[in-house]
Formats: structure tokens, sequence, C-alpha cells
């Protein structure tokens, strides 16, 4: 458990936050965990056919078997608004200290995987985030967003009807509030405490927060990361659609593409298979790609296309 202490100044200095690469940080936990996170299932489908393409020996060192993460791909976020960019940009000024330290608190040892100059490690860590947040939370983060964005309008409406009290109580069972300390339960059995003075306390609602979570180390300022509301509709839909229909609307060939391209590939792939030039299989996934229905990446010389959360959409029928 951690106590964070609070003054009166502090309780009224309590502030919300996103973090896109927070949200990715305590998604690893997720890639190592998948049956821990059921609400997140949709998104574990829908990302297993990109997870080749993902630098796994640096992600997993990110995170061990008690899926702990390195604090530093969990930041504090300055506001509602951060973007996962700037953040990518602030974890490239890192120090080889702090790198060090967050990974030994995490995994008792630096993993092997950052060894070496500090400024290659520091490149690759980045390349490896940037690929993830590409490829596995870029494409579903409005839809992710719009829950976080939801809960911070909703416990803010609390705070101006109840009071701060009031949101800090309701934060998650794990979490609570005495009107001066905030006690949040950890699976470390290590009892810490922590005045926050005047650093402020910021709340972070998480799609990937079971019951609640605190930086590691306790030089940090204070955080508490918890599980927003509302993610059992994030991946619902409103009806199954017809594959006629489907067909009808985008034409055989089209539907045909999206169907297949549930897992990554290039247009060259998707001429071999279905018998047709390169050059038409491009005209077609240009259209769709710019209908919202296909995303793309590139992976070395190639260029992969995968179907969106609105081409998912279309096809799944389960």
């Amino acid at each position: 458990m951690i106590r964070y202490r609070l003054e009166p100044s502090d309780v009224s200095a309590v502030r919300f936050g996103i973090s896109p690469l927070s949200e990715l940080g305590l998604g690893l936990r997720a890639f190592r965990a998948p049956e821990r996170y059921p609400l997140q299932r949709p998104w574990t489908d829908r990302i297993a056919g990109v997870l080749p393409l993902l630098d796994r020996e640096v992600l997993s060192g990110l995170v061990d078997e008690r899926r702990w993460v390195a604090d530093f791909v969990n930041p504090r976020p300055d506001s509602p608004l951060t973007s996962f960019d700037d953040e990518l940009r602030a974890l490239g000024r890192i120090r080889p200290e702090r790198l060090r330290s967050d990974l030994e608190r995490v995994h008792g040892t630096v993993p092997a995987v950052f060894a070496g100059r500090h400024d290659r490690v520091v490149e690759r860590l980045q390349q490896a985030l940037a690929t993830t947040w590409e490829l596995c939370f870029a494409p579903y983060w409005p839809r992710m967003r719009r829950v976080l964005q939801a809960d911070v309008a909703h416990r803010g409406r609390v705070a101006a009807h109840e009071g701060v009290g009031a949101v800090l109580a309701g934060l998650s069972e794990s979490v609570r509030f005495d009107g001066r300390h905030v006690d949040v339960r950890l699976s470390s059995p290590i009892a810490r405490d922590r005045p926050v003075q005047g650093e402020g306390l910021t709340l972070v609602p998480s799609v990937f927060v079971v019951r609640a979570s605190t930086p590691i180390d306790d030089d940090l300022p204070p955080t508490v990361m918890y599980p927003a509301r509302g993610q059992g509709a994030m991946w619902s839909t409103a009806s199954h659609p017809d594959a006629g229909a489907v067909r009808d609307l985008l034409g055989r060939t089209r539907a045909a593409l999206l169907e297949a391209l549930g897992e990554p590939a290039s247009s060259t792939d998707l001429a071999m298979r279905f018998g047709v030039s390169t050059s038409a299989v491009n005209q077609h996934l240009r259209v769709m790609e710019r209908g919202g229905l296909l995303n793309r990446t590139r992976y070395g010389r190639a260029v992969l296309y995968y179907r969106s959360t609105v081409g998912d959409a279309l096809v799944r029928r389960e």
C-alpha cells in the first residue's frame, strides 16, 4: 500500500490528466497477460495480426511477470490534452541513470536489450514504442480517448457537486480517502508513505488498470492511475453487418480485400493471392484507406495495409 498525505492546499490541487504514452505502457501488461483484461479482449484480438511486427524484445524488457511497468513509460501527464509525440520526444531526453534505475526497480537488473550506448538504446526504445503506437494504439486511440475523456468529465461533475473527496473515494475499491490521506492498495506488500508537499496529485484514468496503480519510484510526482468508467461499451457495435450487403456496398473485389486484411499484407501479396495486377489492387486499397476502412504502415521497403476499426466493424459477424 502507498499512502499519499495531503494538506488542505493539496486537496484543492488534485487534477486529472490523460497520457497516451502511459496507456501504451500500461497496455504492455495486456500483451503479457491478456486474460487479466477481459474488457480489452476485442482489442487484443484486433492487434494479434500486427504483433509479429513489433520489437518484442524491447517491449518485454519494460514489464515483468508481476505486470510492473518501468516508470519512464508511465509519465505523469501535464493535461488531458497531452500528445503521444510530445511524450515520446520527452522520453528521448531521459538520462542514463534514470533509465537504469527505473528498469532495476522492475527487474532487479537492467535487461540485456537495454545494454550498450545510451543514445542507441534510447533510439531503439523510441522506435519500438512508436511502432507499437502506430500499429496497436493509434487506430483505436479515438475510441479509447473518448472513454477516458468521458470519465474525466463525469468525475469533474462529481467534484463540482460533491467535492474532491467524493471523487477520490470513488476512483476504485482499492483507493480510500479519509479527508487527508489517499491510501492505494497495491500488489506489493511494502507499505510506503509519501507526503504530497505541494506537488499536486494527478489522477489518470486508464483502460488497462484493473484496480489502481501508482509510480514505483516514490520520488516521482504523486499519481494514481485508476480504471476508467464505461469500458464495457467501448468495443460494442450496434449490429452485425450482412456479408451480402457489404459486397453490394463495396463491390465484390473490395469486399474480398477487406476480408483478407485482418492481417497486414502488401499490395504485391494481395495481387498474387487474388490473381490480379498490383496496380489494380493499389487503386482499391487507396480508395478504402481514404474511406477510413484501412490503415497502412511501412515495414522495411514494403507498405502494409490492414483493417481499421471501421473496417473491422464491416466484416465482423460473430
